[in-house]
């Protein structure tokens, strides 16, 4: 099977913001018809972000070397952290006070960066913007005021390649950060040997406009506003146009039709920002919220957990993922560790703490705003506890939109 007609089997026309797009063609830009972005990141199939335990460690040398007073070393999930606390494995922050700027206005930062995970460059650049703005979102901050793009180019691109594919991914992302109503201003672009590409997004609101991750109480449900399984799906379609032995071995159980839309699937939910989640989480009263990105569903829900100032748990026990998706990581023994909540998501959605009786009347409004794509699902409950997260006998929703 050649590159091109598993490509041509596998993607299907997709309606982006109202605009009916035609998957990337190499050829309609003078490019080798072999061209594939993601071959310029090689380290795609697994997440590539430090783990939080070496994080920790890290930190913990740090203060020793700046010679500040060390304290136990923090078990896992880490807890609260003070205002002010540095803490490089959260992608974004809030800088509250004593940093308040004017008055009562805040800082609120969000930053992250990756290597391409799909091979449509203005797409990656939409997917890479909305990933950014995720984390803002996430803190219940709506508008943004500034965006900075943050782009590695590959020394083993083509000058062609480089002069053809980074424009058109750098409008995606200019495009993307347009419909959030934020100009990109600058950046920062380096030669590496791996292409990465990411930004910063930065607000400066009143403490109002912020939604502090850390007020759940007993009797709040657990709501998941994007389906799971981006990154299975992405390697999924990613083995298919590679036609190697990872896709001899499952294409009796999966049809090249079946990967398509699954993976049309996981690009639009990247592509959708968060942004109107943020303001139905102000409507109707979330007790916080999380981004979920590289650390999978428990991974950030133990973050969650973590930092919350009453005693409680969190117990989930649905899991949306996108259709056949649960199917795949169980044929491949779980190696993505997506059924034990550990697979990383790319541009995930928000895990949001929040009423029962308000829940349902979000999850309405968000399919009345945005369609049905926007789903969101209630997938478990907050008790009281002690800030750890029950993740056991998940039931598996199977999400085709």
């Amino acid at each position: 099977m050649s590159n091109n007609s598993s490509a041509a089997a596998s993607e299907i026309e997709c309606d982006f913001d109202g605009v009916l797009m035609r998957p990337f063609d190499p050829c309609d830009h003078d490019l080798d018809a072999n061209f594939r972005l993601t071959r310029f990141a090689d380290l795609s199939e697994r997440t590539k972000k430090m783990p939080k335990d070496v994080l920790s460690k890290l930190m913990s040398i740090e203060l020793k070397v700046k010679g500040q007073k060390e304290t136990k070393p923090e078990p896992e999930p880490e807890p609260q952290q003070p205002k002010n606390a540095l803490d490089i494995s959260a992608r974004g922050s809030v800088f509250t006070k004593p940093t308040t700027l004017f008055g009562d206005l805040q800082l609120v930062q969000g930053t992250d960066f990756g290597y391409p995970i799909i091979d449509d460059p203005y797409l990656m650049g939409k997917i890479a913007c909305a990933n950014v703005l995720g984390d803002v979102y996430a803190k219940g901050v709506v508008a943004c005021d500034n965006m900075l793009m943050l782009l590695a180019v590959s020394t083993h691109m083509t000058e062609k390649e480089r002069d053809t594919i980074l424009p058109i991914m750098m409008r995606g992302f200019k495009d993307c950060a347009m419909k959030a109503g934020v100009n990109v201003t600058g950046g920062q672009s380096v030669v590496n040997r791996w292409c990465i590409v990411g930004g910063v997004a930065t607000s400066v609101c009143k403490e109002i406009e912020i939604i502090q991750p850390n007020k759940a109480v007993p009797g709040d449900v657990l709501l998941l506003t994007k389906p799971l399984g981006t990154h299975v799906a992405l390697n999924l379609h990613k083995w298919m146009t590679a036609d190697g032995d990872k896709w001899k071995f499952l294409k009796h159980s999966f049809s090249e039709e079946e990967v398509g839309k699954a993976h049309s699937m996981a690009v639009k939910s990247m592509c959708r920002l968060n942004r109107i989640t943020a303001q139905l989480m102000h409507k109707y009263g979330a007790h916080g919220a999380i981004a979920i990105a590289e650390h999978g569903l428990l991974g950030h829900a133990e973050t969650l957990a973590a930092c919350q100032q009453n005693d409680v748990a969190l117990s989930i026990c649905n899991m949306p993922v996108i259709n056949r998706m649960a199917s795949v990581a169980t044929q491949c023994g779980d190696s993505f560790q997506l059924m034990r909540g550990r697979c990383p998501e790319h541009s995930g959605g928000l895990l949001i703490c929040m009423d029962r009786e308000a829940s349902i009347e979000f999850c309405k409004e968000m399919i009345t705003m945005e369609g049905p794509s926007a789903r969101s699902w209630i997938i478990g409950i907050v008790a009281k506890g002690d800030k750890t997260v029950n993740f056991s006998k998940q039931r598996v929703i199977d999400v085709n939109i």
